[in-house]
């Protein structure tokens, strides 16, 4: 779901990074960087965004071409050894491959490791349409959204796909197929996993038919592969439809407040925020939940989320849908207080190329810092700034 207007400037098009050398990379892409990084914030309001330090950048263009930078996920501290992973590594997924720069056939997704070094992590077969829905399960598994391409009575548009689960060393394992009725899913778009104890409960936002799924699995610590005991759809009734710039719109980013007992859900086609009550108890869905923030001048198609270390919620505009006259700028990261307060904003690209905002997530290094990540699609990138620690 790349967010900008077809043109004939091709993905495939663009000089890679590839065969630079790294340090050489880090340097000249974190000084580009540095010129977009300026915060807008609301002068009362402690913000996330108004404390992060340029870390490095990295290119997130596969070995075999695959571009568009989608998902985002850190491997966490008890990651197990002995595969291609490391805690600190992130991991993205591509959502074009290389050849045609068509969106929805993207097949890779990329390791960056904390120096800034990118590696192929996985490399599917053709005809897979990897996107934003990409997550750590315990055990040593990645889980990751498939929505191919395809076509509806001549309109570009995405198959109703499955959830892809890889080993440690990037091995196709497991696919959770849309077309068992029994896993509730008709096109996986984005994810958040919540984890307690032996049991993960996978939230899935499904592109196609407005809705949330939460898959309830047994996980185990040993390397066994996850079991799926349940599906349930927590909420629904999100706009969705095709987009001539993205394929198709509808509900993506996902976020979780364990203090608050909300799930957030972003609606793209909406132009809103969502929260929802309990996800993890309820057992039927309520509808959308309550809007969270919608059409407030700030908003401009919100696609990812995550919830920074004080509880404030970043989003990402992904510049689709366009209901401000005149728009904000573009490729924006949003910052909310948990009451729906708008707090700041932080353009990732400066090219005023629309559609550069997408995934982002936030996770640890080793020495305890915490770090942002976010991709900008426009320069196939990975940005990466530490958060710093405040009072």
């Amino acid at each position: 779901m790349t967010q900008r207007p077809k043109t004939a400037r091709s993905r495939a098009a663009r000089p890679t990074l590839e065969g630079l050398e790294a340090r050489a990379l880090l340097s000249d892409m974190s000084t580009a960087h540095a010129e977009v990084s300026a915060v807008q914030a609301h002068p009362t309001s402690q913000s996330i965004l108004q404390n992060l330090t340029p870390l490095l950048t990295a290119t997130t263009v596969a070995a075999n071409g695959d571009n568009n930078p989608y998902g985002v996920a850190f491997i966490p501290k008890d990651f197990p050894a002995g595969g291609k992973l490391k805690p600190g590594d992130i991991l993205v997924s591509d959502f074009n491959n290389g050849t045609s720069g068509l969106q929805a056939t993207g097949v890779s997704i990329v390791s960056i490791d904390p120096t800034g070094k990118t590696t192929t992590f996985f490399q599917g077969s053709p005809g897979l349409g990897l996107n934003t829905a990409l997550g750590v399960l315990p055990g040593g598994f990645i889980i990751v959204g498939n929505t191919p391409r395809t076509t509806v009575n001549g309109t570009p548009t995405v198959a109703a796909g499955s959830l892809l689960i890889l080993d440690r060393n990037g091995n196709l394992v497991e696919t959770l197929d849309a077309s068992n009725p029994f896993y509730k899913l008709d096109g996986p778009w984005g994810l958040t996993i919540v984890n307690q104890g032996s049991t993960s409960h996978v939230f899935v936002s499904n592109v196609l038919n407005g809705t949330v799924t939460r898959i309830d699995m047994r996980t185990f610590k040993n390397g066994k592969l996850p079991e799926v005991m349940n599906a349930t759809v927590v909420a629904s009734g999100y706009t969705v439809a095709t987009n001539a710039a993205a394929l198709v719109v509808g509900p993506q980013g996902l976020a979780f407040d364990a203090r608050r007992h909300v799930l957030y859900v972003a609606s793209t086609a909406d132009n809103a925020i969502f929260t929802v009550l309990h996800p993890l108890e309820v057992t039927s869905s309520n509808g959308t939940g309550t809007v969270f923030a919608r059409n407030d001048g700030h908003l401009n198609g919100p696609l990812s989320l995550a919830l920074a270390p004080n509880g404030h919620l970043l989003v990402t505009n992904g510049d689709a849908i366009l209901p401000n006259a005149p728009p904000p700028p573009f490729n924006l990261i949003l910052e909310y207080q948990p009451t729906g307060t708008f707090v700041a904003q932080l353009p990732i690209d400066n090219t005023g190329i629309a559609g550069g905002a997408f995934g982002l997530a936030i996770g640890s290094t080793s020495d305890h810092n915490q770090i942002l990540a976010a991709v900008d699609d426009n320069s196939n990138s990975l940005i990466e700034w530490t958060i710093k620690k405040t009072k």
